[in-house]
């Protein structure tokens, strides 16, 4: 299993709001279990293991019976917050990074106060080592208020947008 399929697979099970998964192959066996505030993924597999995680994931490689196992802490936090005052929604960053309106200097902003964006959308990017994650929407409406700064740095869970729900 390559690294952005982990990736991946932690993203999408962070975002069910599941409280634990398996899954297990003849080559790998992962197993993710969810606590309040923190998910847990073991992945074991014959040979080693090695995983490039964004700066808010740690990971403790360990070498026993049966190969390697990686073990990975995420913090289980959506990226949309509740409804804010006046009926808002704040669209939150997933990581510690660097925030970027366009997808270069030269492109027009994904999006701008006024326009109606759906969920599934990218909004923005945000920068972290030398990754450049596309940051999508998880609610329709209108863009209300940009919160941060072109080229500014953001921190894990700093709201980025306010949104009015359609």
């Amino acid at each position: 299993m390559k690294t952005k399929e982990i990736r991946d697979l932690i993203e999408f099970i962070a975002g069910t709001g599941l409280n634990e998964v398996n899954i297990e192959t003849e080559e790998l066996k992962i197993s993710v279990k969810r606590q309040p505030n923190m998910t847990t993924v073991v992945e074991k597999s014959g040979g080693s293991t090695s995983a490039v995680l964004p700066p808010s994931i740690t990971a403790v490689p360990q070498v026993g019976e049966g190969g390697t196992t990686l073990e990975t802490e995420i913090p289980a936090a959506p990226s949309v917050s509740p409804v804010t005052g006046a009926g808002r929604v704040e669209i939150k960053s997933p990581m510690i990074g660097t925030f970027y309106r366009s997808a270069n200097p030269e492109s027009e902003p994904y999006v701008s106060v006024g326009d109606t964006v759906s969920t599934g959308q990218t909004v923005c990017i945000v920068e972290a080592m030398k990754l450049f994650n596309e940051i999508e929407s998880e609610v329709s409406g209108k863009i209300v208020e940009i919160l941060v700064d072109d080229a500014s740095p953001v921190e894990y869970d700093q709201p980025l947008f306010l949104v009015e729900p359609a």
